[in-house]
């Protein structure tokens, strides 16, 4: 029996949470913060003793529901009070003084701040339009001709670590490609071209992961009989199986340009000095101190990423729901 059928077990995860909300209430208080932190942890300490209390055999799915709540609150509740913060009549991210859209006000009259964030959306639309073409020829070869090597080609930079490839894309341009376009008299240095190429390095495989996705759940009996209608290849792909992958080509498309505006790691090594995109610009900032202001941009930044995450699991659910 699952352990919310419990009263004691239910009432526990009930203290849980108001230690969690007390946790939250600390970050927001003017006084008190210490005697909220105890109290918190007080009330998290409650809940796992009622908890413990009862069968054995029902201790598994309360763990479960007790570790649950900590781990998406030790996720979510900063973003929160980052959102909340941006919000924030105060230079100081210590307490909430009062409601203000001031912080805002300011950034989008910040010029630099204007320039980083149409860089971002340039590269991340240049690098999400062509990874969605390369990713999806990517994903129908792999799924209708089934080659060896190319699905190791297309992966191996999603599971390779951001720093890997980033001083590998790096090393790159520099060592081999910038010298090879010096020789035909092209200067070639690193700057938004260098981002953009990395962008889609990265963004191929995550478009080719979806739309292989998308594939594999039709049946290939549809495309056997437009063949047997004598439709061409091409009339295939164009009137048959695009319409049927589209909502996956979509959703390759909105994640990638997510990844894309949304990554440091890669572009820090990548676009050299002088160009600047919305999380380098943030990371210059947050340099001298977390103001307003970053949690202003910050807030702008998750809530873009939210929306494009949800339109993607809109149009790709099986992705989400981890189903072939």
């Amino acid at each position: 029996m699952s352990a919310l059928r419990f009263p004691l077990r239910r009432l526990a995860l009930g203290v849980e949470a108001v230690g969690i909300v007390a946790m939250f209430s600390s970050f927001l208080a003017s006084g008190g913060k210490v005697a909220l932190v105890w109290a918190a942890a007080a009330l998290l300490a409650l809940a796992a003793a009622l908890g413990a209390a009862g069968r054995r055999r029902e201790m598994p799915a309360f763990w479960l529901w007790y570790v649950s709540l900590l781990v998406y609150a030790f996720l979510y509740v900063p973003l929160v009070i980052v959102v909340i913060f941006s919000f924030n009549d105060s230079k100081l991210n210590a307490e909430w003084v009062g409601f203000t859209i001031v912080w805002y006000q300011r950034l989008f009259a910040d010029e630099d701040m204007l320039r980083a964030a149409l860089n971002s959306v340039s590269i991340a639309c240049v690098a999400a339009a062509i990874a969605t073409v390369l990713g999806t020829m990517a994903g129908l070869s792999m799924h209708r001709f089934k080659p060896k090597l190319l699905p190791f080609l297309v992966f191996t930079p999603v599971a390779m670590p951001e720093i890997l490839l980033g001083v590998s894309l790096l090393i790159f341009f520099l060592n081999t490609v910038s010298p090879a376009l010096g020789a035909l008299g092209i200067d070639f240095g690193l700057g938004l071209t260098t981002v953009v190429i990395a962008h889609i390095t990265f963004c191929i495989g995550f478009v080719a992961i979806i739309v292989r996705a998308r594939l594999a759940g039709m049946d290939e009996s549809i495309f056997e009989a437009a063949r047997d209608l004598g439709a061409t290849p091409w009339q295939t792909f164009r009137l048959v199986t695009l319409p049927l992958i589209l909502p996956g080509v979509i959703a390759g498309a909105l994640m990638a340009f997510t990844l894309s505006i949304d990554d440091f790691v890669i572009t820090f090594f990548t676009s050299g000095v002088g160009t600047k995109t919305l999380p380098l610009e943030i990371y210059t900032m947050i340099k001298v101190a977390v103001t307003p202001e970053v949690n202003a941009i910050s807030a702008l930044l998750m809530a873009l990423t939210l929306a494009m995450i949800v339109a993607a699991s809109k149009l790709a659910p099986d992705l989400m729901q981890a189903k072939a």
